[in-house]
C-alpha cells in the first residue's frame, strides 16, 4: 500500500493525466470514429455526406498532425478511478491539476477556465473546483478524462418530471436536441442521466458519455430515433443522423421525483484512460 501522498505516486499521476489528455484532444476512440462512419453510409443527400467527409478528414488530420481535434479543447473533467489500497487525498487532487497545467502547454489546450463572475482567466485550466474531479471505485488506478467543449454543454438541459411522466422522456430529450438545432456540431452524442437526485442526473448524463456508443440497447434506441427523426442533420444543415447515439445511465430517486438529464456532446466525443503506474 502506498503511502499517503507519496511523490512517486503524485508524480505518476500527474504524468498519467497529462498523457489522457494527448490522447483525448488527438484522437478520436474507435467507436466514434465508427460511428461517424456508418452515419456517412446511413446519409443519402451530398450535403450532409460532405459535412461527416469533412469531419472524417478533420479526424485524420488530426492524429497525424499530432493537434487537437477542435480549437475548444474543452473543460477538463476527470474520472478517477481508485483502488482500495490508496487513499483519496488533497495531493491526488493537486496532481491532477498539475497535470492539467501540463497538458495546457503539451496538448496545448486552449486556455478556457475563467472565474464565473468577473471571467478572469487563470490561463493553465485550473481553479477553485477545477479540474472537476469524479472519484470512483475499482480495481486499478486510472484516470480517464473527458475535455468537455463548451457550444455542446452550454446546451444541455436539466428537468425534474413528475413521478408519472415517464413516458415524457423521449419528449424531454428530442426537445433538448430540437431546442439546439445546428448549435452544439451534429451529430451529437447524448448523455441521458434518468433518476437520483437534481444534481445525480445531471452526474449520470456526463458519465454516460464514457460509454462506448456502437451498441444501444433498446430505450436508447428509441431515444435516438426520436432525435434523429427531428432532420437537423450534420452540422444543421439536414439529414437521417442527427445524434450518432443515446447512452443511459439509471439510479433509483425519491418516489415523488423524476430527475431527467440531458448532457449534450459534439461529434467529437472525446475521452481516454490512462493507468497509474508507480513505484515507491
Amino acid at each position: 500500500m502506498p503511502e499517503p501522498d507519496d511523490p512517486p505516486l503524485l508524480e505518476a499521476i500527474t504524468g498519467a493525466t497529462c498523457r489522457a489528455l494527448l490522447q483525448a484532444e488527438r484522437v478520436l476512440p474507435d467507436d466514434v470514429i465508427n460511428a461517424i462512419r456508418r452515419a456517412r453510409q446511413a446519409e443519402t443527400t451530398p450535403i450532409a455526406r460532405e459535412q461527416l467527409d469533412r469531419i472524417l478528414e478533420n479526424i485524420t488530420l488530426a492524429r497525424e498532425s499530432s493537434v487537437p481535434l477542435c480549437q475548444d479543447t474543452g473543460v477538463p473533467v476527470i474520472y478517477l478511478t481508485l483502488p482500495a489500497d490508496v487513499p483519496f487525498t488533497r495531493g491526488i487532487l493537486d496532481a491532477l491539476a498539475d497535470g492539467v497545467r501540463r497538458a495546457t502547454g503539451a496538448v496545448p489546450l486552449r486556455p478556457n477556465i475563467v472565474d464565473p463572475l468577473t471571467r478572469e482567466n487563470t490561463l493553465d485550466n485550473t481553479g477553485p473546483g477545477m479540474p472537476a474531479v469524479h472519484v470512483r471505485p475499482g480495481e486499478y488506478l486510472e484516470i480517464t478524462v473527458l475535455p468537455k467543449g463548451a457550444g455542446a454543454e452550454n446546451l444541455s438541459r436539466i428537468g425534474m418530471l413528475l413521478p408519472a411522466e415517464t413516458d415524457r422522456i423521449e419528449a424531454f430529450v428530442a426537445e433538448t436536441m430540437l431546442i439546439a438545432g445546428s448549435r452544439p456540431c451534429p451529430p451529437v452524442v447524448l448523455g441521458v442521466g434518468i433518476g437520483s437526485t437534481f444534481d445525480g442526473a445531471a452526474a449520470l448524463a456526463k458519465e454516460a458519455l464514457l460509454l462506448p456508443i456502437d451498441t444501444m440497447n433498446p430505450f436508447e434506441e428509441q431515444l435516438c430515433g426520436a432525435v434523429n427523426r427531428l432532420g437537423i442533420g450534420p452540422m444543421g444543415l439536414g439529414g437521417k443522423v442527427t445524434a450518432l447515439a443515446v447512452k443511459v445511465k439509471k439510479a433509483h430517486c425519491h418516489t415523488a421525483t423524476l430527475p431527467v438529464a440531458v448532457n449534450v456532446q459534439c461529434w467529437a466525443c472525446r475521452r481516454a484512460t490512462v493507468r497509474v503506474e508507480y513505484r515507491s
